[in-house]
């Protein structure tokens, strides 16, 4: 049965769903704070779960709390067209980063019901885990394991700040399934998401058809030094670990203004130490930074100066230092077929909509390693997110549900 072009979702229901999410994992007012594998993740997981069951939806989760919703098709064989995004929100996160995507993908499944629709391929929604790093370092874990980037017992291995794993927090809270020996195809991936940014909010676009990402890095650097008095041991003798992740995050920062003008961003993101106490000198400091800038050879450039810097730091505070983990995401990564279905599907809906590029990282960075992947960006409200003052109106989501809704549609009958 053919769906007429016209068809779009039901936003009414999507936003009761919205709101529903929006009431677990509480944070400062009007925002979430709901960390990967918590007792609120698992609370949204279990009612993620519970409406993909009332939808009719098949739902598995492997080996790194992935949870995969799947919608057979007629030729259940085929490689399924996915959906999908994250659950998990930021310390001070707000109520659509990520979580509309993932809502969206169970919407256009409703939707498919709605219409009495059932596709040539099936179609699967997934909520990747640890997509925003806050709790486990590094972001995007769920995906990157998934796809293979990262190692599974490495990513199972990675720890908060009380010791505890993520795979032990996965299993706690029920959401620990198995691996699959390689993972399954994806005919097609789409991520809708919110720009997280002000430029279709400022220019009162309706929609941004995502063209790639802001090629990026991201650094863990650890600094080892000694304790020590602060009152009589002298200025000459010092090694102070503390001080030497400070100098390198006010270098990461100085970057990020060395190249404002062109686009790009640093971030001083992160600075730990111990014992970090008046009174002592701190024999130990980890600290994230990140740099990201539109032009790839920029970026790489911005991204080696950002490992000197971790070096010279090191040297003048007289302490060792070691870079754990680097991370890289971004670049033109996402594939033109798709990308040229949603710009078509925008214009055919009348949309207004622009191209643009992600300044974020996503899931899709790492699926687009694995099969053809796009993004659609809705606007945010004054463009601020991981803040509880992110804001979205059902006339902000719309326009993009509802070209995700076409695409999906015609990717998954093709």
């Amino acid at each position: 049965m053919p769906v007429p072009s016209d068809a779009r979702i039901d936003i009414e229901r999507f936003w009761t769903t919205i709101e529903r999410s929006a009431e677990i994992g509480p944070g400062r007012p009007g925002g979430l704070s709901r960390l990967a594998a918590s007792d609120s993740d698992k609370e949204v997981r279990d009612q993620f779960v519970a409406w993909c069951k009332q939808a009719g939806l098949s739902v598995r989760v492997d080996g790194i709390g992935n949870i995969f919703a799947r919608r057979s098709g007629t030729e259940d064989s085929l490689p399924p067209v996915v959906m999908g995004s994250h659950l998990d929100t930021q310390f001070n996160g707000g109520r659509f980063d990520g979580i509309a995507g993932v809502l969206a993908g169970l919407e256009v499944c409703r939707t498919l019901d709605a219409l009495g629709k059932r596709t040539r391929r099936p179609i699967e929604v997934v909520n990747w885990t640890n997509e925003e790093g806050a709790r486990f370092s590094p972001p995007m874990v769920g995906s990157g394991a998934f796809t293979g980037a990262y190692a599974l017992d490495w990513a199972r291995g990675r720890t908060d700040e009380d010791g505890k794993t993520i795979g032990a927090e996965l299993k706690r809270i029920g959401y620990l399934g198995e691996m699959e020996d390689k993972p399954h195809a994806f005919d097609a991936y789409f991520e809708f998401h919110i720009e997280q940014g002000p430029i279709l909010d400022r220019e009162g676009m309706q929609l941004g058809v995502v063209t790639g990402g802001f090629p990026s890095t991201g650094m863990l650097v650890e600094f080892k030094g000694e304790t020590a008095h602060t009152g009589p041991w002298p200025m000459e003798r010092r090694k102070n670990a503390l001080l030497a992740g400070a100098r390198f995050l006010v270098a990461v920062d100085d970057l990020g203004w060395d190249h404002a003008g062109s686009g790009g961003k640093a971030t001083a993101a992160r600075l730990v130490a111990w014992p970090n106490k008046p009174g002592i000198l701190s024999d130990w400091a980890q600290a994230v930074g990140d740099v990201r800038h539109p032009d790839p050879v920029t970026s790489e450039v911005m991204a080696e100066r950002m490992r000197r810097a971790a070096f010279e730091a090191a040297a003048k505070a007289d302490c060792g230092v070691e870079i754990l983990d680097i991370w890289k995401w971004g670049g033109r990564i996402f594939a033109q077929e798709l990308i040229d279905q949603v710009r078509a599907s925008a214009a055919s809906l009348g949309y207004r909509h622009m191209d643009i590029l992600s300044q974020a990282g996503h899931d899709a960075y790492y699926i687009a390693r694995h099969a053809p992947t796009t993004m659609i960006f809705a606007p945010c409200q004054g463009g601020i997110t991981h803040n509880n003052g992110e804001r979205c109106t059902r006339e902000d989501l719309e326009p993009g549900l509802n070209v995700l809704l076409q695409c999906v549609l015609e990717r998954a009958d093709r």
